[in-house]
């Protein structure tokens, strides 16, 4: 494995491990991204554990391939709510500009985490 994607597993063990605490003790800061009539504290709850699960699994050599397979689904899952999120007059993001640069983020976040599935 080279250092590049050594780091880039580092990064995002971090990130989704600190995604899915941030969904478990601040759900109210996701609230947002889910759409309305949706159960979301629920909603909310899953893709937390979820987030941490992956990003722990990332850790492990014998799980870190599930793993970034799981992260480059949830990655596509989570396009169409960015995707609507950048429609919104007042994005969950915080502001248009951010919701539009996160469409492309998704797809490069998408492209490391498929990296991360093909390397050993």
């Amino acid at each position: 494995m080279s250092i590049l994607v050594l780091i880039l597993q580092c990064i995002f063990t971090g990130f989704f491990v600190f995604a899915g605490i941030m969904h478990l003790i601040k759900p109210k800061l996701f609230k947002h991204f889910i759409p309305d009539g949706l159960p979301k504290n629920t909603i909310n709850y899953i893709v937390g554990v979820i987030e941490f699960t992956l990003g722990l699994g990332l850790l492990f050599p014998r799980s870190k391939a599930y793993a970034a397979m799981g992260i480059f689904i949830l990655m596509i899952l989570f396009l169409p709510i960015h995707i609507w999120d950048v429609t919104k007059e007042r994005p969950a993001i915080g502001s248009k500009k951010l919701a539009m640069i996160r469409i492309p983020l998704q797809f490069l976040l998408m492209y490391f985490a498929w990296i991360l599935y093909t390397q050993p």
